[in-house]
C-alpha cells in the first residue's frame, strides 16, 4: 500500500511553491506540457493500446471503453484543451470586493487556490490533462486517482506533464499520480485529512457514493446525470429528434448524455416512430417503454421497470415515457433528476419560461442537446467535472470553481 503521507507532503510543498508564481509562468508552463504531449503522443497511445486490449479481455462493455481509448485526434484535442486553459485569465489574485470598515481597516477580498486538489475518476484518461491543466492554471497542486483500467494511459499523461515541469525548471510535484489500485489506498486517500484540501470524485454513481459516504476530507460531488428530453405538444418534431438523437446517440458513455425521453401525448404517435427509426441506426439502441410507448412501437420497445425511470445508463439504451402535458412531465423529471442537464423542446414561449423555473438542474436546455454541459462548450477551456450539488460550485468545474478566497485587511494602528 502507497504511504499517501509521502505523496501529500509532497503536494503541500509544492502548492507552496505553486502559488507563487505568476500567470506568465503558469501559462509557459501549460504550453510546455501541452507541447511534450504532443510529442509523447506514440508513448501515450501505445500505453492505452494496451489498456484498451486488456479491458476487452476482461469484458468492459464498448460504451465504456470509448471512455477509455484515445487516438491521435483525442490526444492532440487534450493538448489543445490545455492550451486553452492556458489562454483564459488567471483565476487567482481576482479583486472580488473590499470595503472601509468602520473602524478604519481597508478590507480587500481576493481569490487564492484551494491550496492541494484531490482527483478521484474512472476510466476517462483524458481527465488526466484536464485536471492537471486547470489545476496548474489555478494554482493548485493535484494527486490524481484515475481507475485501473486506464493506469498505463494516465501513468504516460502524467509522466509527460511531469518531465515538462523538471524542464522547465519548475517542481514535477506540482501534479502526482497514484499508481497503486489497492482499496487500502483509495479508502486512505479519501480520509487524507491534513494534506488535501479537497477531494472531487468524477465518474459513475457508484464512486461517487462510496467518496461521499467514506471521505472525511471536503468533497465537491459531480453528479451522475439522468437527464431527460421533453418533447412539449407544440415542439417543431424534426428538431426534436435531432435533439433527442444527438443528446443520446453521440456518446452515451458521458453524463451529459439523455437517459430518458418524455413526449407529450398529443404528439406521441407522430413522434415516436419518427424517433425509434433514428434508433435503428448502427449501433442500435434498445428503448424500454411505458405501455402507450410499447403500444406505439409495437415489438419496438421492450416494457420499462420503475429502475429504468432512475437509471443513469452509460449506454445505448433509452427509455421513453408518453405523458399527459406540461405538468406530468415536470413532475416526471422532479421525481428522478439527478439534477445535471434537463432539456425541453417547445414553440411555447411560457412553457418553456416554466419549465426553466421549475427544474431544479445545473443546466436546464430550451431547445439544445444536454451534450452542450461540458466545460470546454461553457468557455472554460476544460472541466473537472460536473457538480451537482449547491455548495461552493454548481455545473461544469473550471478555473474559478478551484479558487477560494481571503480578506486582506489594511490598518494603521487599530485596536479592538
Amino acid at each position: 500500500m502507497t504511504d499517501l503521507t509521502v505523496l501529500g507532503g509532497r503536494a503541500k510543498a509544492a502548492a507552496r511553491e505553486l502559488a507563487l508564481l505568476d500567470s506568465g509562468e503558469k501559462n509557459r508552463l501549460l504550453a510546455a506540457v501541452a507541447q511534450q504531449v504532443r510529442d509523447d503522443c506514440a508513448a501515450i497511445l501505445q500505453a492505452n493500446g494496451e489498456d484498451v486490449a486488456a479491458a476487452r479481455e476482461a469484458g468492459i462493455s464498448e460504451s465504456l471503453i470509448d471512455r477509455l481509448l484515445l487516438n491521435e485526434q483525442r490526444v492532440l484535442a487534450m493538448a489543445d484543451a490545455a492550451e486553452q486553459v492556458a489562454a483564459l485569465p488567471d483565476p487567482v489574485g481576482r479583486v472580488l470586493g473590499g470595503q472601509r470598515l468602520p473602524s478604519g481597516l481597508e478590507m480587500t477580498k481576493v481569490s487564492t487556490p484551494l491550496g492541494v486538489c484531490g482527483i478521484i475518476y474512472e476510466a476517462r484518461p483524458n481527465v488526466t490533462l484536464d485536471a492537471a491543466a486547470l489545476c496548474l492554471k489555478s494554482s493548485n497542486a493535484v494527486i490524481l486517482k484515475g481507475g485501473k483500467e486506464a493506469l498505463r494511459s494516465n501513468r504516460a499523461v502524467v509522466a509527460s506533464v511531469r518531465t515538462a515541469l523538471a524542464a522547465a525548471g519548475q517542481n514535477p510535484d506540482f501534479v502526482q499520480l497514484i499508481e497503486d489500485s489497492a482499496r487500502e489506498t483509495t479508502s486512505a486517500f479519501m480520509k487524507l485529512n491534513g494534506y488535501l484540501d479537497v477531494l472531487i470524485p468524477r465518474g459513475g454513481a457508484g464512486l461517487i457514493r462510496a467518496v461521499v459516504e467514506n471521505a472525511t476530507v471536503p468533497v465537491i460531488e459531480t453528479g451522475t446525470g439522468n437527464c431527460h428530453i421533453y418533447v412539449e405538444g407544440t415542439a417543431d418534431l424534426e428538431m426534436a429528434a435531432d435533439i433527442a438523437y444527438n443528446a443520446k446517440v453521440s456518446r452515451p458513455s458521458v453524463c451529459n448524455a439523455a437517459e430518458t425521453f418524455l413526449v407529450d401525448r398529443s404528439v406521441a404517435a407522430q413522434w415516436l416512430p419518427v424517433i425509434a427509426g433514428r434508433m435503428d441506426a448502427s449501433p442500435r439502441v434498445e428503448i424500454r417503454g411505458c405501455p402507450e410507448t410499447c403500444a406505439i412501437l409495437g415489438g419496438r420497445a421492450v416494457p420499462a421497470v420503475e429502475s429504468d425511470w432512475e437509471s443513469e445508463f452509460l449506454d445505448y439504451v433509452v427509455a421513453i415515457k408518453v405523458v399527459d402535458g406540461f405538468e406530468e412531465a415536470v413532475s416526471h423529471i422532479q421525481r428522478y433528476t439527478t439534477g445535471h442537464s434537463e432539456c425541453i423542446v417547445t414553440r411555447d414561449y411560457e412553457k418553456s419560461r416554466a419549465f426553466c423555473r421549475r427544474i431544479d438542474a445545473a443546466a436546464v436546455y430550451v431547445n439544445a442537446s444536454t451534450r452542450f454541459t461540458d466545460g470546454g462548450e461553457f468557455g472554460m477551456g476544460a472541466e473537472i467535472g460536473i457538480s451537482t450539488q449547491k455548495l461552493h460550485a454548481r455545473g461544469p468545474m473550471g478555473l474559478e470553481q478551484l479558487t477560494t478566497h481571503k480578506y486582506i485587511l489594511q490598518g494603521d494602528g487599530q485596536i479592538r
